[in-house]
Order: C-alpha cells, then structure tokens, then sequence
C-alpha cells in the first residue's frame, strides 16, 4: 500500500483509509459486530493505517467497535475520530440536539473516546462541524492544550469554510481537513483546496464515492430502509439518482477502457488531484475493500483526467447534498 502525508505534517498514513461510520450506523441497521472487527483486521492485514470514526456514530459504539478490533495493531495504525455533536441529552441521533462545542465539552468528548478507543493519544481529532456559538479560537485553543497533554496528536476541522480554517490554524496548526468530495460533490475546490495547499493542510474526504452512488450499483429504482440515512437525501430521490446516471456511464466507460471499476476510476480521479488527499471510503465487505484498495494502483493520465472533467462539466448534479438543517452545517 502506497503512503501519503497529510499536509506539511509528520503523519503518514495509507493512501487510502477506511469510514467506518457505517459499520455501527446510518446506512441502515448496525452490523455484525465480530464480522466488523473481521473485516478491520482484514484491512490492516491488506495495509491500511488509516481509520476514520466519530463519538456520535451509533452513538459511542462505533468507537467501542473500532477500538477493539484495532487494539491489537496500535502501534501500525492511525484512528481519526469527532467531537462537536451535542449528546448531553436524551435524544441521541446527529444534530437532534444541535452542536456543542463548549471547551469544557471538548474535553469531556476527549476522555470519553480514549476510553472507548482504548488508547492513550488520540492521533486526529477533528471538530465535526463548526459551532456558530463558539468562536473557533475557543475550540482551537483547548485543543492545543490536549495535544500539549499527550491526550491528542493532530487536530483537523470537519466541513469548515475557509475563513474559519485559517483562524483555527492561527491558534493550533491543522494537520487536516475532513469534507465531502468526489466526483459529483466538487465545492471544495473553488476556494477550499486552494487554501488547503497554501496552508500545508491535508485533505481527507469523506464519501469519495458519493455514498455509494458512485460504485454504479444504484439506479432510479432503487429505496432506502427506513433506518438508511439516504432516505432522507434530496441527491436519492428517483428523480436525482436518474438525472445523475450520467456520471456513471462517464465513469463506466473510462473503467472499462482501464479494466478497472467505476469505484476505483472515481477514487483514482480524486487520488490524482493532490498527493496530500487521502480518501476514506467506509464499506462493511470485504470484495468492496479490496475494489478500493485497487484503485491506488490505476493511474489516470492528464489525458485521462482532462477527459473526465471536459466530460463531468457538461453534466449537472440534481439534489442538493444534504436536507436543509444539515446543508446549514457545512461551510461555515
């Protein structure tokens, strides 16, 4: 498995992670728990290093799961998780309660998802979505003094607007920014990338292959359990998802010619843009983690990625990423 640097920083980690969010949540009911810590083994065995989790999947158990099954491995790996979700009160679901991210909460989080991780230094704690309540000096700063502690190695921002990037990294240096991209998902690159690369800060996106869209399995006929998060989703509607076919029959026909996989053309596009991206695609099987580990061996030409994009400018996303309530939280 080839290897990256995030950034400017000293943290190298495989040039392909893994979200682990669906493994316990969103994506329909949580999975089995020994076939996960299978599957994570597995991934590790294969050369992955680099796990990505947060303190409101599940809640808590998706770091309990990732914990365990990494726990023997601690010395090869590197575990990303996320505060800034309120779970202070009952209801426990994403932004039911809004966003906390208190100094004082900060560290509570920090305690708890050591334990959970079961690990003394978290190696990348991002704060998950910005907090319009608190200032970011304010999350930056107690942050710096747990990477002062020993209890966090680097800190990282989730979904943040430019301005916000820069102030934090005035106050704690970034070693990463975590925010959709992938083909169909392109906002960060008008102003974030830029400001990514003249910072030094890493770019780790999550959903790289649109949430499963993007591996061409999907087409207007296809529903959503209940308990599937993309139900939910304006871009999952019928209507989206056949409006937007035309990526894949763009990312088919380059796949075949390079006798790969839509998947692994739409995560060696994004492998290409930067040496410094490192995505993290989740998936709970073992044949879709070895499909997205091979996508770090195909090389798409500048003739290849000038196609691609000559091709993707000509077509035009239908569905907004998000249902308002979230969508307000990016960006910011």
């Amino acid at each position: 498995m080839k290897k990256r640097k995030l950034g400017k920083s000293d943290l190298e980690v495989s040039a392909i992670g893994l979200g682990c969010m669906g493994m316990s949540f969103s994506y329909g009911p949580p999975k089995n728990k020994q076939e996960m810590i299978s599957l994570l083994g597995a991934a590790v065995e294969r050369g992955i290093t680099f796990f990505d989790t947060a303190e409101v999947y599940g809640p808590f158990t998706n770091e309990e799961l990732v914990g365990e099954a990494l726990a023997p491995f601690r010395e090869q790996v590197v575990i990303a998780t996320k505060f800034g979700f309120d779970l202070s009160g009952t209801d426990k679901r994403p932004g039911a309660a809004g966003l906390n991210s208190q100094p004082e909460y900060i560290k509570k989080v920090v305690e708890g998802s050591r334990k959970r991780l079961r690990v003394e230094t978290i190696d990348l704690l991002y704060q998950h979505r910005v907090d319009p309540g608190v200032p970011i000096e304010e999350v930056a700063g107690p942050v710096k003094e747990l990477i002062q502690q020993g209890k966090v190695k680097h800190f990282g921002l989730s979904e943040a607007g430019v301005q916000t990037i820069r102030r934090a990294h005035a106050v704690q240096p970034l070693t990463a920014l975590q925010s959709e991209y992938s083909l169909w998902t392109r906002t960060p690159e008008k102003e974030v990338i830029p400001t990514l690369e003249e910072l030094g800060i890493g770019f780790v996106p999550y959903s790289p292959l649109g949430k499963g869209f993007l591996t061409g399995k999907m087409n207007e006929n296809t529903t959503f359990d209940s308990s599937d998060f993309r139900s939910t989703l304006p871009r999952f509607t019928p209507e989206a998802l056949k409006a937007n076919q035309a990526l894949i029959d763009l990312l088919g026909s380059i796949a075949e010619r390079k006798k790969a996989t839509p998947a692994q053309i739409a995560l060696a596009w994004l492998l290409a843009q930067k040496p410094w991206i490192v995505p993290i695609p989740g998936t709970t099987k073992l044949n879709r983690l070895d499909e997205n580990i091979g996508a770090v061996g195909i090389e798409l030409t500048p003739e290849d990625l000038r196609e691609i994009d000559s091709a993707a400018s000509k077509i035009t996303v239908q569905g907004a990423r998000y249902p308002e309530k979230l969508e307000q939280m990016t960006g910011r």
